[in-house]
């Protein structure tokens, strides 16, 4: 495997729909479980699969990915094995920004070339979900694709937000459809397998993740301004070339809009989460030396809770609390995600906090947080009510968004005492 593939994750574009979790940062930068980047899925995934050559291709707000990924990867100076940050970047030849994601691949080719290879695997930095990719390797060759797509079974409420496409009997994709419209829907149903079926997934969708015979991907995207894959790549190289669909059958979710990031996180305190973090196929970050988690007085109920964190609340239910989390006495937190803070304060900055009155970096005394993601390095403090729910309505404010009825306290917002959302 090592020498036959080499991946390409794609960073994704301005992630607005994430927003304000990627007002700083890109999508795949965003923390995900306390402790991870969303980045580290997928490169975990080929690291688990044995591929070991990794392009990430970045764009927009691509400083903390970047700074990540350098402090992150590192092998022996006798392997052969990198993770390589492609920023995008203006050349004689290129005077614009990655236009999709086949021309983000293009534009990019001239570093692939100069690594001996089969396949390109290409695949999104914003999933959540834990595939072995030796498998649909074997797969493509056995069936002697061309190109094979990872596909999922997904409901008609999900359909329109993917490529959909149909399959013959040998797993040949006939055709594809991009973000179909409700209408149009019927005719795109696919045979799936009796339990998703029965489960009302009935559509075959692209994960997004596409593999490549390395030939094959340069004819396609050479010579030409073709920019995306589902849009024009895809679509049009099913009359003459072949394109398998792989089904994969696990966990797998699309980050794409907060209500969605919101669910996976709290999905982890799931006593048989889905997504399963205690895999023996790890899930690779960066390695940190922060101290074990101190607890004291505190009701723990389906909760996650990552390294150095300093926590006094009264109760903390079906909650993921990231790293260096400081969370003060008689606070309760309900159906949260709370991101942890990048450095402690030192006892002066603490010291002098607590004599002016004003917030310290962490959640405060005597709170009560519900349905909210509080983003990094937050100032939360003594008395602060925050209730998330259908009752809110959607708006951006200076310290905090609603969207979906899910309150997200801004990176480096300072709720004051007393404050009620």
């Amino acid at each position: 495997m090592q020498s036959k593939v080499i991946s390409v994750v794609l960073g994704g574009g301005q992630g607005s729909r994430l927003y304000p979790l990627t007002d700083t940062r890109s999508k795949p930068a965003v923390p995900i479980a306390g402790k991870y980047r969303l980045v580290d899925i997928p490169i975990s995934n080929c690291l688990n699969s044995g591929i070991e050559r990794i392009f990430v291709l970045t764009q927009f707000n691509s400083a903390s990915l970047n700074k990540h990924i350098k402090n992150t990867y590192h092998f022996s100076f006798f392997s052969e094995a990198f993770v390589d940050i492609l920023a995008a970047e203006q050349t004689p030849n290129n005077t614009t920004w990655y236009q999709g994601t086949a021309d983000a691949v293009r534009q990019c080719l001239y570093h692939l070339v100069q690594h001996d290879c089969e396949y390109v695997l290409i695949l999104s930095g914003d999933q959540l979900y834990q595939m072995d990719f030796e498998q649909m390797v074997k797969n493509h060759e056995d069936s002697g694709a061309e190109i094979s797509i990872a596909t999922i079974p997904v409901t008609a409420k999900d359909a329109t937000d993917f490529g959909i496409l149909k399959a013959d009997e040998n797993n040949i994709i006939t055709s594809f459809i991009e973000k179909p419209k409700k209408d149009v829907l019927p005719d795109w149903k696919s045979e799936v397998g009796g339990d998703m079926s029965a489960r009302g997934k009935q559509y075959l969708a692209s994960m997004g993740i596409y593999l490549f015979n390395k030939k094959l991907l340069f004819d396609l995207l050479e010579n030409n301004s073709r920019t995306d894959f589902g849009k024009e790549i895809i679509p049009q190289s099913l009359v003459d070339h072949k394109v398998v669909s792989y089904q994969y059958s696990g966990y797998w979710t699309d980050i794409g809009h907060i209500h969605s990031f919101f669910d996976a996180n709290l999905g982890l305190t799931d006593n048989i989460p889905e997504f399963n973090l205690f895999d023996k196929r790890p899930i690779y970050s960066r390695a940190r030396m922060l101290p074990p988690s101190k607890i004291s007085g505190t009701t723990l109920e389906k909760t996650v809770i990552a390294d150095g964190c300093i926590i006094n609340a009264s109760r903390i239910e079906r909650s993921v609390i990231g790293i260096r989390t400081r969370i003060g006495t008689g606070t309760t937190i309900v159906n949260t995600y709370v991101m942890g803070g990048d450095r402690y304060q030192t006892l002066h900055e603490l010291t002098e906090a607590a004599e002016t009155g004003q917030p310290i970096m962490g959640i405060g005394d005597r709170c009560y947080i519900k349905n909210a993601i509080i983003d990094k390095n937050c100032f939360i403090g003594n008395d602060v009510r925050i209730n998330g729910g259908p009752q809110l309505k959607d708006g951006d404010f200076k310290t905090h968004t609603i969207k979906d009825g899910i309150v997200v306290v801004k990176k480096l917002a300072v709720i004051p005492n007393g404050t009620v959302i």
